[in-house]
């Protein structure tokens, strides 16, 4: 998952394997907490309508080249 601060201060959580599967809590372990919810509803809807479990994600490392 991923976690970033919102404008209004909650912390807003993303499942990118699940598009569209995302939450938000008060603090990191509420957000947490929230977003297993957010995932079990949404592998749950997934599976009673025959939709993929997920897609697949990879992640990358990238530089940004230094400015003078």
């Amino acid at each position: 998952v991923t976690l970033e601060r919102g404008e209004d201060g909650w912390i807003v959580v993303e499942c990118p394997a699940l598009p569209g599967c995302l939450s938000q809590g008060r603090t990191v372990d509420e957000a947490l907490k929230n977003i297993k919810e957010a995932i079990l509803a949404s592998l749950e809807t997934r599976r009673a309508h025959g939709l993929p479990m997920g897609i697949d994600v990879a992640e990358v490392e990238v530089e940004l080249p230094v400015t003078t």
